[in-house]
């Protein structure tokens, strides 16, 4: 029962997953109007009629800038994973693999980034760089790196050692052979697992940022920035606040139940329960 419920639930995240990528992959064509119109007459309008989620403060269609935000919000999170997973998973792979001072002295640089909670991290590098999207990206990937760094040397640690391992050194195969072609594809799916659930955090502080105006710049729409904007008339209009805050929790929610399903079937432990 349990195996069949996680899978549900992984099946379930999955779909959510998909249907926020396909909004914002078919955003210019599925988009009633366009995000940055403006409409005096039509604001602050509820839904219903030719705005199905209503208008905001300016006329603007709230379907339509979701649509479009979720091109940011993915577009963001996607890029600062990535770029997370490579340069994290790099320095773990070789601290674990090399060892002695290096990977000592590794391991308390990744303790300090982990001592910064994501979202203060994140504020103290966009503050200092500026709110932009390749700010905004390269400013989460750093909260990231230090998990993708564990995540990939405790496993390198053990490999290492390993009698494959050892036979490719005794064939005289190079360090970076070893590394990548050997070591990495057997712990590529424990760093796939944690990229998954750190999609989420940075689907969060992506938000959150934008929330606090740390976002891309008006009239760009994010999630985050919709919602700060909805709370100044949350009281007249709530749908305003209501609607981008419920895409940012079905995301979230959605890539958690991937994440979670993902980490049950490549778990020994966890595969036959």
């Amino acid at each position: 029962m349990r195996a069949d419920g996680a899978a549900s639930l992984t099946w379930i995240g999955g779909l959510l997953c998909l249907a926020v990528l396909l909004a914002a992959l078919l955003a210019p064509w599925i988009a009633p109007f366009d995000p940055a119109e403006q409409s005096i007459l039509d604001r602050l309008q509820p839904p219903g009629g030719d705005h199905w989620l209503g208008t905001d403060q300016f006329g603007r269609d709230i379907l339509s800038r979701l649509l479009w935000g979720a091109r940011i919000s993915l577009t963001v999170s996607l890029g600062a994973i990535g770029l997370a997973m490579v340069v994290g998973g790099t320095i773990g792979l070789v601290s674990g693999y090399i060892g002695g001072r290096l990977d000592l002295f590794t391991m308390q640089v990744m303790d300090v980034l982990l001592s910064f909670p994501s979202l203060i991290l994140g504020l103290i590098v966009v503050a200092l760089l500026g709110p932009d999207l390749v700010n905004l990206v390269i400013a989460i990937a750093l909260t990231a790196i230090a998990p993708f760094a564990r995540i990939a040397r405790a496993p390198t640690l053990s490999l290492k050692e390993r009698a494959f391992v050892e036979a490719g050194r005794a064939l005289g195969y190079s360090h970076a052979r070893i590394l990548f072609g050997h070591i990495l594809p057997n712990i590529l799916p424990e760093v796939l697992v944690m990229a998954t659930l750190w999609l989420a955090t940075a689907v969060r502080v992506e938000a959150s940022l934008a929330f606090v105006g740390l976002g891309p710049k008006p009239p760009t729409p994010t999630w985050g920035g919709m919602t700060r904007d909805g709370f100044e008339t949350i009281l007249d209009a709530p749908w305003l606040a209501v609607f981008p805050g419920l895409a940012i929790l079905l995301l979230v929610l959605g890539l958690n139940m991937v994440g979670d399903g993902l980490r049950d079937a490549t778990d020994p432990k966890l595969r036959h329960e």
